[in-house]
């Protein structure tokens, strides 16, 4: 069996979602974190799964969490177009930079119209979800909302943005699709700029302050919570697409570019994917993305 984390040492993880476990995890390059693994190769009964406590030294790592592809198609009037397909997996420090570079890249490549995949993407950092939101938003649109205990309520907008293409988009999303996932796809549908397909989203949009304590646990509370810039909710509601999918994402591998024709033609095996493309060719067809 893998290994499989259940806690850190003087601590459970137990109540904790990924994400919060991830955080504890995090840390500054060359400093340690003692965690509890349960290793074996049975199952309790036969006494061979034990428990061990490790410790993991942290160290930087950089993995990309970008993939893309170029899908040709044909239009029902028999025109040729190119789609830009993204799939982001999560929200890194890296995303936007990396998500402007493939959208300059496919742009010169002729591509038409665009499919953006946050399916199963958990989220990440939130500045970083507001980051790719620019890449495909103008002016000064609302980005997301958010409101304190007291019921405030304060608008995080763009300053001057600038788009790097007025293409076309469609947003994929699954059930898997938490957080900063659900702030974008808030941010590029209510501000009329890109059709969600696929599954209602996770409903994940509290804001929470962390404080470690002396025993090593971390007490987690909530002081505020994201809205979409429409003002809708987020946690514990999710987003709804405009059309509806719910095809599982195909596990593609995590490289700067998958152009070639093996895998262009296995997304268009994706059946949410053959809908996003025709709910783009609509748009194509309206001569505007709405």
């Amino acid at each position: 069996m893998p290994l499989i984390l259940t806690g850190f040492v003087g601590n459970s993880v137990l109540g904790l979602d990924v994400e919060a476990v991830a955080q504890r995890l995090r840390g500054r390059a060359g400093t340690t974190v003692e965690v509890k693994l349960l290793d074996g190769t049975g199952n309790e009964r036969s006494g061979r799964i034990k428990q061990k406590e490790v410790q993991l030294s942290r160290e930087v790592i950089n993995l990309s969490p970008l993939s893309t592809a170029i899908i040709s198609h044909r239009s029902g009037d028999g025109h040729e177009g190119k789609t830009g397909y993204v799939r982001l997996a999560a929200f890194s420090q890296t995303a936007a930079a990396e998500m402007g570079r493939a959208i300059k890249k496919m742009e010169d490549q002729g591509v038409q119209s665009y499919i953006l995949d946050l399916r199963n993407n958990p989220g990440g950092l939130v500045t970083a979800g507001l980051d790719v939101a620019q890449i495909w938003l103008d002016g000064d649109e609302t980005l997301v909302n958010t409101v304190d205990r007291e019921g405030n309520v304060q608008a995080i907008n763009m300053v001057q943005g600038q788009s790097l293409t007025h293409d076309p988009l469609v947003v994929l999303v699954n059930e898997e699709s938490a957080s900063a996932s659900e702030i974008l796809a808030g941010a590029l549908h209510d501000n009329g700029r890109a059709i969600l397909v696929g599954h209602k989203t996770f409903g994940k949009g509290r804001i929470q302050s962390v404080t470690e304590l002396d025993d090593g646990s971390a007490l987690f509370i909530t002081v505020a919570k994201y809205l979409s810039p429409a003002l809708h909710e987020i946690d514990h509601v999710g987003i709804q697409p405009d059309i509806q999918c719910t095809a599982d994402a195909l596990s593609l591998p995590r490289a700067p570019s998958l152009t070639g024709n093996n895998e262009a033609a296995s997304l268009e095996m994706d059946s949410c994917i053959m809908v996003a493309e025709q709910a783009l060719e609509i748009q194509q067809s309206k001569g505007s993305a709405s």
